[in-house]
């Protein structure tokens, strides 16, 4: 009887995800309401396995053990084995002992012939067929395939395997296979159930065990084999026909007729297509077949026209195809490769670009970079402002990342870092945890600074004016301020920046602004300077118009979206990442707040 059905499941021993693909979308063109896999078999990976059933995305089920796969898919019947030839032994006998495997294919090339015997005098004691090894498998049309039988989609469109014939076709080739299920398409009404046992020399099932099976098969009507050189399974067919025990119409032809060119002991593709004696060659074969009342071509190049009368004369007249199979949709990745559609980006980048030899950093390729020894402030530039800016800016870039790399261990992002770090977590745990606590009170003063430097240099606002203004909203100034700097105890960081902007900057006009709010801010209370943060915001307004790269609405925007504090943001990672290290280097245990430290309310 036929092997397979539409309701026939398989499981699958390996991850083979195209190949879990290709049997759905057979499924799906034959119109089969359930996909063929149950499920998978990968102790090495038991995560599910996201394949496609038509338009839908489907997770077929990924088991450590076949025992366990079976258990859970009662209704799975067909074992399709995709392990090496070093491992395909093991497995497939343990598979052959579950009640509830009817049959098994082993793909696997290679297996030793004793390992393969074995394997086949077992399914046969059960009673369970075994196609291969070194097969694609098999199919039975409209309803069900193993693996990669049948080719590509569109040669199985071709093929008209989305439907069933009424010819049972059997090779040892599964190239050959898919040829000859082209050929039936145009010279019979298709194939009912098609397979190839393997070219190796002892297969798990025989020309001759599948002939016998499309005997007895009602649906089957005509019976085609496709033999070759090599090995005597032709003559029990060829035995079978002579005495009337297969009474089905029989077309066959034994490829490798060319090896009687030879001089020497001809070895094909396959383990079995070797030239020995004469009784193995073609030519015998073929007699003894035509011989026993098989009907065999002159050559193969009349193959598909003898198919065709035995089958007018013994079936019936071909008839007219009636039944188209479903679109199946096309993988997005084939399709875009095909031109064939259209779909707007998810992600817009401007900035870079990896998909060549060479990563592009706003159109320089890296590799430029690297040449012309380009700093951390040029690749910067690049990344963050798509610009080349002079080395005078790119420096003081560097220069403020240097500046604010660290300010001791007590402050919240390091703080914080540090924690982390005693708890055991990873660096990059670590330096997350610093960097969230970046904010309006951390850090974000540079932002908030440049801001409001923008607004009233921009404005023309008076330093009294914008004091006074500051005042009046009850708006503590960003930027100005230091809990131990003082007027008398100046911040060596603002120092230094001061003196490299005076000495390099084309404009400091927002520098000078604040400089004079601090001349007011410091009449009333000496620590209330320029501080850092203040001065880096100012630096950077100054530098935004000393460069004539950056228009009026850039240098809006660069402040908008706080590009500034990404600069703290940077720098300070440098600290965090170092304190991480420190803590874990000193091997310091989880961290706990004195008691003596919190105000109990």
């Amino acid at each position: 009887m036929t092997l397979f059905d539409e309701n026939t499941q398989a499981i699958i021993f390996g991850m083979q995800a195209q190949v879990v693909q290709r049997m759905l979308d057979f499924d799906f063109m034959c119109g089969r309401k359930t996909p063929s896999v149950a499920a998978v078999v990968n102790p090495s990976d038991t995560r599910m396995l996201a394949v496609f059933f038509g338009s839908k995305q489907v997770l077929v089920p990924v088991y450590a053990s076949t025992k366990e796969a079976f258990q859970k898919h009662p209704v799975a019947s067909v074992f399709i084995n995709f392990a090496s030839f070093r491992s395909a032994f093991d497995t497939t006998w343990d598979a052959l002992d579950l009640p509830q495997v009817l049959s098994v294919a082993v793909i696997a090339e290679g297996m030793p012939e004793r390992d393969t015997r074995r394997l086949a005098a077992k399914a046969k004691k059960l009673s369970k067929p075994f196609i291969g090894p070194a097969t694609v498998g098999g199919l039975t049309a409209g309803c069900f395939k193993i693996g990669n039988t049948g080719g590509a989609v569109d040669a199985m469109i071709d093929a008209k395997l989305y439907r069933s014939g009424s010819v049972g076709f059997v090779s040892k080739s599964g190239g050959m296979s898919n040829e000859l299920f082209n050929l039936l398409s145009h010279h019979t009404d298709g194939v009912c159930e098609g397979i190839a046992i393997g070219g190796d020399r002892f297969p798990g099932t025989t020309l001759y065990d599948h002939v016998q099976r499309f005997e007895k098969d009602p649906k089957i009507k005509l019976i085609v084999v496709l033999g070759e050189l090599g090995g005597t399974d032709e003559y029990d067919i060829a035995d079978a026909v002579a005495k009337k025990k297969i009474k089905k119409p029989v077309v066959a032809w034994v490829t490798g007729t060319c090896a009687a060119l030879f001089a020497t002991e001809v070895q094909f593709g396959h383990a079995g297509a070797k030239s020995g004696s004469k009784k193995e060659s073609a030519q015998e074969k073929n007699e003894a077949l035509k011989k026993a009342g098989v009907f065999v071509p002159k050559s193969y190049d009349d193959f598909g026209e003898l198919i065709q009368k035995v089958f007018e004369k013994h079936v019936g007249k071909i008839p007219a195809e009636t039944q188209n199979p479903p679109v199946i949709p096309e993988d997005f990745s084939v399709a875009v490769k095909k031109n064939r559609v259209r779909r707007p980006a998810s992600i817009v980048s401007s900035i870079s670009d990896d998909r060549g030899e060479d990563v592009l950093y706003h159109g320089e390729t890296l590799t430029s970079l690297l040449e012309r020894k380009a700093s951390l402030g040029d690749v910067i530039a690049l990344l963050w402002f798509k610009k080349k800016l002079p080395a005078w800016a790119t420096e003081f870039m560097e220069m403020t990342l240097k500046i604010t790399a660290d300010h001791g261990p007590a402050v919240s992002g390091a703080h914080n870092a540090i924690v982390a770090s005693r708890a055991g977590k990873d660096l990059v745990s670590c330096l997350a945890s610093g960097l969230l606590t970046i904010g309006p009170r951390f850090g974000g003063a540079i932002d908030d600074a440049a801001r409001y430097w923008q607004a009233a240099v921009s404005q023309g606002q008076a330093p009294k004016a914008f004091v006074d203004e500051m005042k009046a909203k009850n708006v503590l100034i960003p930027g100005i301020g230091h809990r131990v700097k003082s007027i008398q105890n100046p911040d060596a960081r603002v120092a230094a920046l001061k003196a490299y902007a005076q000495k390099h900057f084309p404009s400091t006009q927002h520098l000078q602004f604040a400089l004079d709010v601090e001349k007011l801010t410091t009449q009333k209370k000496g620590n209330l300077i320029l501080n850092v943060d203040g001065c880096i915001a100012a630096l950077f307004l100054d530098l935004f118009d000393s460069c004539p790269e950056f228009s009026g609405e850039e240098k809006r925007q660069l402040v908008d979206i706080g590009v500034l504090n990404a600069f703290f943001a940077l720098g300070r990672s440098i600290g965090m990442i170092g304190h991480a290290i420190d803590q874990k280097r000193l091997q310091q245990p989880l961290y706990r707040h004195d008691w003596d430290d919190v105000l109990y309310l």
